[in-house]
């Protein structure tokens, strides 16, 4: 049966609310601009079926706030995909995006376009029995990846250094240390003690999450050049693409950002500004697998290097399909949700080989799912 004649028979929204093991802190939360440490992270999946029994498995998350009008919007948008061609990817996206222009093309609106999408996108490469990175055409087979999970500020140096260790051990190339304390100092004696056990050989990867100005954040920078570190990241506030491009022509560390922009057009004046040296989009913030790959092409036309957030069970695809070598974020946070693991070895991350995004749900999604609907 050919491909022309199968439609979206089914649709399945449902919300998430999975707990982290042990409450996390950034520098939000230690300047006071957020009150409380990170608990649990919201996820929104989309389960799509189709009249020749395919399905597509796709998510979306939110942080502290957002999930429930992810849930909320995807259940108004979803119904309109019944009866459609599901390998009309583009044209589907277009439509649910005008369908929500009153409401906006970023934010909520996005990253509920974003689970539906990428559960397109999974049953497009189970139709083709692919890896989705296969579908798309992968330069690699894996990607380099860094551990963020074990270097949050509610853990003391020590603390972090022996996460650090277990990362190495369990095969990760880099370690990400958050910093943007108030007093700046403080980040840079945890840097120092970082940098002087791990050595200069293991990759550090430093972010401020936006708790800077622009006086501090040169002044930082210019203090942690001789760390070498292998960027720093969101020294200022996402939407400051001028100040951005000042401070990388100033300093000699890589200066990166990019998680925090959800729509494709924000990422794209920091690619055309040539504002960072390491542009880092979210596939789930900005809409899906679909805007990505189009900001991924421009940053490559553009000379950039690309390193995704958060979502290795999908960007770890992404990045595989990117010219230039990428760095894969590993959380572990959402891997009790799934039956498979990703391989990590030798400072790199696998794409997984079975069909499609390579994931079953566990028992534990029947133990987090807090709500769900199906659209038929």
């Amino acid at each position: 049966m050919s491909h022309q004649q199968d439609k979206i028979i089914r649709i399945k929204i449902s919300k998430l609310r999975l707990p982290l093991k042990k409450p996390v802190s950034d520098a939000k939360v230690l300047t006071g601009v957020q009150k409380k440490p990170l608990e649990n992270v919201d996820l929104l999946f989309a389960h799509i079926r189709t009249k020749q029994g395919l399905e597509g498995l796709g998510f979306s998350y939110a942080l502290r706030v957002g999930g429930r009008a992810q849930y909320a919007h995807a259940k108004e948008i979803a119904g309109t995909l019944i009866g459609e061609d599901p390998y009309d990817i583009q044209k589907i996206w277009n439509n649910l995006m005008w369908l929500s222009a009153t409401a906006g093309n970023s934010g909520i609106t996005a990253q509920s376009i974003a689970a539906i999408d990428s559960a397109l996108w999974d049953l497009k490469a189970k139709k083709a029995g692919l890896p989705l990175a296969k579908l798309i055409g992968s330069h690699y087979d894996s990607v380099r990846c860094y551990n963020t999970s074990g270097g949050y500020l509610q853990a003391s140096i020590e603390e972090v250094i022996e996460k650090s260790r277990e990362s190495l051990d369990r095969g990760m190339g880099g370690i990400k240390m958050k910093v943007g304390q108030p007093d700046m100092n403080k980040d840079l004696r945890r840097l120092d003690t970082l940098r002087n056990e791990l050595g200069l050989d293991i990759p550090i990867m430093v972010d401020a999450n936006q708790q800077w100005d622009r006086v501090q954040a040169l002044q930082f920078c210019r203090q942690a050049d001789q760390y070498h570190p292998e960027w720093i990241e969101e020294p200022l506030n996402a939407y400051d693409v001028e100040g951005h491009t000042a401070l990388t022509a100033k300093v000699d560390s890589p200066i990166a950002t990019g998680e925090m922009l959800c729509s494709s057009d924000l990422l794209k004046q920091y690619i055309s500004h040539s504002a960072v040296d390491v542009i880092q989009p979210d596939a789930a913030r900005i809409g899906g697998i679909t805007p990505y790959l189009k900001i991924a092409d421009l940053a490559d036309a553009a000379g950039m290097r690309v390193a995704p957030h958060f979502i290795m069970e999908i960007h770890v695809h992404l990045s595989a399909c990117y010219p230039r070598e990428s760095w894969v974020e590993h959380f572990e946070w959402l891997e009790p949700l799934f039956n498979e693991r990703l391989k990590i070895q030798d400072g790199r991350m696998y794409v997984p080989e079975g069909p499609g995004l390579g994931f079953t749900l566990s028992e534990y999604y029947t133990k987090c799912l807090e709500e769900e609907v199906i659209l038929k």
